[in-house]
């Protein structure tokens, strides 16, 4: 290949692939309008409450930020939102091994970063962070779910509680309480948190009594063994 015939496959290759580079960025930018919703004045105040207490210091959204603590990305598909305000406003008096401060939030501010979560949580990630892995389909081994464990899963329960290490830590280890209460605690407790455990962050469980009866009835055999 000559000298001109390789300055004019360069000239034309660096054309063609400008012109692609162009053509992604146009529908790139079309796009990006797409995947987020509207920055409304409440999602901006909200955000003017994250950087107020640098929440970023510790905390990561859309990977950007520090890993510290938990990224913030889909929490209010994790957690409740009474729970995070609860959290955001006395991290101890909910989960007292915290190790976040408590940074003098207001309940006026912990409801603004609560609408900004959740804008955050409607922009379309592709899918990331990714969801834990659990069982589901089959049980444990192998066998069918009952009721109850349907039920455990289907309201994320494991988002905030623990059975046999696996799910969330921000409620109490569930793996052996069912040698801790009884049946008429577990119900009145799932329907009125906060008159059974002090400074609970559990929203009540607002379902019908069977499904209350059928959760009841899975807590209720998650026991201590007993050796012979």
């Amino acid at each position: 290949m000559g000298n001109k015939a390789a300055r004019n496959l360069f000239i034309i290759g660096s054309l063609i692939f400008f012109g692609i580079f162009l053509a992604l960025t146009y529908d790139t930018l079309g796009q990006l309008d797409k995947r987020a919703p509207e920055i409304t004045p409440d999602v901006d105040a909200g955000k003017m409450v994250w950087h107020k207490y640098d929440c970023i210091g510790c905390h990561t959204i859309f990977g950007n930020g520090s890993y510290f603590a938990p990224d913030m990305t889909k929490v209010v598909e994790r957690k409740p939102k009474g729970y995070l305000k609860k959290f955001m406003m006395d991290p101890k008096a909910v989960k007292g091994e915290a190790a976040m401060p408590t940074l003098g939030i207001t309940s006026d501010e912990a409801d603004k970063l609560i609408v900004f979560f959740e804008w955050i949580d409607k922009v379309d990630t592709n899918g990331w962070p990714p969801k834990p892995i659990l069982a589901t389909a089959a049980g444990v081994g192998g066998k069918q779910l009952t009721a109850g464990q349907q039920l455990y899963q289907s309201w994320s329960c494991h988002n905030c509680h623990t059975i046999n290490g696996i799910g969330g830590t921000s409620g109490p280890d569930l793996t052996k309480v069912g040698s801790r209460h009884d049946r008429e605690w577990f119900i009145g407790h799932f329907k009125d948190p906060m008159k059974y455990v002090k400074n609970s962050a559990m929203p009540p469980v607002t379902a019908p009594d069977a499904e209350i009866e059928q959760l009841t009835a899975y807590m209720l055999t998650l026991k201590e063994e007993v050796t012979k």
